[in-house]
């Protein structure tokens, strides 16, 4: 595939989907084609799986109900949105992915890290980000942005997001040269710069628009 796949990862509050939206923005500015996309959801079948997991109606859903509809998601996901974009040239900017059912279903719900981890290679063709950027924060500093209700997983204590937290960061320190971890702390526009300093090479690396 000649695109290019970068996923933002973190907890919820984390500024994932602002920087997204500012990479995706820049990228195409600078004449390349960009898809913004997004886990759960973002796919034919994703709005209804959404309404599944995060609905509060779904209280009671068991944990590994919860892990498969995220893999089946997530399976849709790549194969009608992420697998041709990469395909046609684009590079993917995917709010979620594959290390967010490894933090929070094998970790978060002890399922399983690497039980959870194969379920969504398998689901996926074992297609994994080019990078994965991390945004780090602490639980209760995102918490105190929200401004909304908090969905299903949002809503879980903060001893549960804690536990999320640590599992982001274990993989981020397994394999360094894939991951970009961010101080979610600092200011919007300062996180976007190290972003794109992370993506440069990346996107030098890769076939130049015509």
């Amino acid at each position: 595939m000649s695109g290019l796949f970068v996923a933002l990862e973190g907890g919820d509050g984390a500024g994932k989907s602002t920087q997204a939206d500012l990479l995706v923005a820049w990228l195409r500015s600078s004449g390349r084609p960009a898809v913004r996309t997004h886990e759960p959801g973002d796919s034919p079948i994703g709005p209804a799986v959404r309404d599944l997991l995060l609905s509060a109606s779904s209280d009671g859903l068991s944990a590994w109900a919860e892990a498969l509809l995220y893999a089946a998601d997530r399976a849709e996901h790549v194969s009608a949105v992420v697998r041709p974009a990469l395909e046609a040239g684009a590079v993917v900017v995917s709010d979620r992915y594959l290390d967010s059912s490894v933090a929070y279903q094998g970790v978060g719900r002890g399922l399983g890290a690497e039980r959870i981890e194969q379920i969504s290679l398998w689901a996926t063709g074992a297609l994994r980000p080019d990078l994965t950027v991390l945004l780090d924060l602490d639980p209760a500093h995102a918490r105190s942005r929200a401004t909304g209700p908090a969905d299903r997983l949002e809503s879980e204590p903060l001893r549960f997001h804690h536990e999320v937290r640590q599992a982001f960061l274990g993989l981020a320190s397994r394999d360094p040269h894939r991951y970009l971890v961010i101080d979610a702390s600092g200011g919007v526009d300062e996180v976007q710069k190290a972003i794109r300093r992370a993506l440069g090479p990346l996107l030098a690396a890769i076939e130049p628009l015509p």
